[in-house]
């Protein structure tokens, strides 16, 4: 039997609140469960302390798991215990990419009777790790103009900040290598650039449609979409999951890649930083586990198109 750490947060209530109980009710039929509560991410290092021979599982988004995963790195976990997800966020993009289900009682029964795999993660340079997805340019903006918008649209509201976003900027001079590949050289402008560990975001617009989370590399998308219609065209294709065969966008696939670029906000896991002016990532390939669906129905999700 899974000897499991169920970590809810103290701040959260209301309508889920009959979701919470139904995973809850499930995990404790088919495991050993201790349960904790934090408002604050700075105390989930603590609760890992205080409970060494648990697996951690989170209640949220991507910004919970990637709070639940830096922890596990900062307290020297990260590679020896298994992440339990039960999606509950806005997007839940790297739920999407492991192919759990969206359903919290269906996603805590993957955590108790489900696999543990390994899965990728991607390093920066300033001491920070991306679980799902980093990107900058007009998906920052989106977000940004997305934000007031959540409590009345939820999932929408990226979309409605995405179209905002698309009709005012212009770009900006980005310069992008993939393991020394010159992706973008910094002289042409840049829409949006993205790199992928999952292949969504914004609760399923497919940034880098083809990335896996446990392939040993990141995907990375380049937009030199800077005119009007072709910002407009590239929103629409983008939604759709068809930008990158559009000829304004640039692919690539690789396990260093670099960015340098004027002082830009960056988008790491749904969570605002910098601005910074340049950022070098690494993939760590298998860097740690989760619980996810079988082998067969994990690569079947996976790999469809949203």
């Amino acid at each position: 039997m899974r000897r499991l750490l169920v970590i809810a947060n103290a701040a959260a209530g209301g309508a889920d609140d009959d979701a919470v109980e139904r995973a809850r009710a499930v995990l404790a039929a088919g495991a050993d469960v201790a349960e904790a509560t934090a408002a604050d991410p700075a105390r989930l290092p603590a609760l890992l302390g205080e409970h060494p021979g648990r697996d951690p599982v989170v209640m949220g988004g991507d910004g919970t798991l990637h709070a639940l995963v830096a922890a596990l790195d900062a307290t020297g976990g990260l590679g020896s215990r298994t992440v339990g997800l039960i999606p509950m966020g806005t997007g839940n993009d790297f739920a999407r990419a492991l192919g759990l289900p969206l359903d919290p009682g269906e996603a805590a029964r993957v955590i108790a009777r489900g696999e543990r795999r390994r899965v990728d993660l991607i390093r920066d340079d300033r001491g920070g790790l991306v679980v799902n997805a980093l990107h900058l340019g007009v998906g920052v903006e989106a977000v940004e103009a997305a934000a007031p918008l959540k409590p009345v649209l939820h999932r929408l509201a990226y979309a409605a900040g995405a179209l905002r976003a698309g009709l005012s900027t212009t770009g900006s001079r980005i310069r992008v290598t993939v393991d020394g590949r010159v992706v973008a050289d910094g002289d042409r402008k840049v829409l949006m650039a993205g790199v992928g560990n999952g292949s969504t975001i914004g609760g399923g617009t497919p940034l880098v449609p083809d990335a896996r989370p446990d392939d040993g590399q990141a995907d990375v998308v380049v937009s030199f979409a800077t005119g009007p219609l072709q910002r407009l065209a590239y929103g629409v294709l983008l939604r759709l999951g068809r930008h990158v065969r559009h000829e304004t966008v640039r692919t690539a696939r690789g396990a260093d890649i670099r960015i340098t670029c004027p002082p830009l906000r960056v988008n790491a896991d749904g969570e605002l930083i910098g601005p910074v002016s340049g950022l070098s990532l690494t993939v760590e390939p298998g860097a740690w586990s989760v619980y996810s669906p079988a082998r067969r129905d994990f690569h079947e999700r996976t790999l469809a198109k949203p």
